[in-house]
This record gives structure tokens, sequence and C-alpha cells, in this order.
């Protein structure tokens, strides 16, 4: 099939297309909502401004909606970004968010188009594996649960920080995937990206028990051969 896919940068995201194209479908679009409220419950929203970059470094075009950040905002702007398009379906990275599956497919079904979530129900430690052997190189950018702190910022997720993350899930109860809006991600590299995200500018900001890594400045290098 010829497909869309919703991309905000993260890791989920990623891994759902990269996913997608390995079982043979064509994806020359992502698309990206930009919320204005931050606390969207719909679309992630950390460093949207680094995902063209993104776009162009995995050859696709990107298209862009803006949203004032509602549900009702959110859900109008992903139907007008998909309604255009010459498309038979859509990808999401959703993965147990039973709010965002069940809204994904009132817009996808409004539009008649397929829905397609590579990774539903997948167990948390089985997606995180599959992220790691994949070849998906993701940062934290954002941190909301208790144990994660700011020196998980910038933290890459691989299978160190894993064991970290499962002894955090053994104290606390989180989602080694973030699946509760523990942490927020931010994909560096990919097979699907022909250059690698570099970041050269960023910045920590931490309120009370929360914080995130505000990315100022990046751009794409070559990959190592």
């Amino acid at each position: 099939m010829r497909l869309a896919a919703l991309y905000s940068g993260g890791k989920d995201s990623t891994l759902a297309m990269y996913t997608a194209m390995q079982m043979g479908h064509d994806i020359p679009y992502i698309v990206t909502i930009r919320p204005a409220d931050k606390a969207s419950w719909v679309f992630h929203t950390p460093n949207l401004s680094t995902v063209p970059l993104m776009a162009e470094a995995m050859g696709v075009e990107q298209i862009v909606a803006d949203s004032d950040g509602t549900e009702a905002g959110d859900l109008e702007a992903l139907r007008l970004a998909l309604a255009d398009l010459d498309v038979d379906g859509v990808v999401t990275g959703a993965l147990w968010s039973d709010y965002q599956w069940d809204r994904m497919n009132l817009v996808c079904g409004d539009l008649g188009l397929c829905l397609l979530s590579p990774l539903w129900r997948k167990s948390q430690d089985e997606a995180y594996d599959l992220m790691c052997s994949s070849g998906v190189d993701a940062i934290i950018v954002g941190v909301f649960a208790e144990g994660l702190d700011e020196r998980w910022l910038g933290r890459h997720l691989d299978m160190d920080a894993k064991r970290e993350l499962l002894a955090l899930r053994d104290r606390y109860g989180i989602s080694i995937m973030g699946e509760g809006g523990e942490y927020e991600s931010m994909t560096l590299d990919s097979p699907i990206h022909s250059k690698k995200l570099v970041i050269s500018e960023s910045k920590k900001i931490m309120e009370r028990n929360t914080g995130v890594l505000d990315v100022t400045q990046a751009f794409l290098s070559e990959k190592d051969h």
C-alpha cells in the first residue's frame, strides 16, 4: 500500500515507519501535527522543529498541520492534513494507548483510509528490543515521571538504558517505552535515514520534577560506513 506515516520524530513513529517499509509498503509522506498546547494528549510535541531535517534524511515529503492543541483541534488538523493525500492508509506508532488508537481509527474511518499500527499490542520489552535491534538510535528529550531526572535528558535509549528503566519499572511501575507519558524521545538515526541528525546546541529546562531537552540547533551529517 501507499501510506502516510504520522511522524513526530520520536522512536515509536520511526520504528513503525521502518517496520511498515520492511513489510513492503511505500511511504512517500510523513504527517506532523503541531499542537499549540504542549500538553496535547494526542500528539508528541518536543522539538518538532527538527522534523524537517528528519524528513530530508529519510527522503520523504513532510506534511505539516497546526492545531490549537485541544483534542478536537488535533483530530481536525489530522483530518485536513490527510484528506488530500494520494494514499491508501496511515502508519502510526501506537503501542498500548487505546485513547490514541480509537481517535486515529475515527479519523481514518471517516476518510476511508486503512490504519496500520505494526507495534500495536507488542509487549514493552519486545518493542524496546525491536527498536534497538532495528538500529533506531533515539534519545530522551523529556522526563515526566518519578525516577527520571535531569541526568536522563539526552540519554540514548540503548540496552544499558533499558536495564536501568527495568529497575525503575520494578520500583515505580513506569513503562520502559514511555507509554504512560513518562518520557519523550527524539530519533537521531535509523536504517531509513540516509544521514544522521546531530544536535549542535541544546539546553536542559527543568521545572520541579519534570524537564525537557530543548534542541535549538541541529544538522545532518554523513554516516560512517
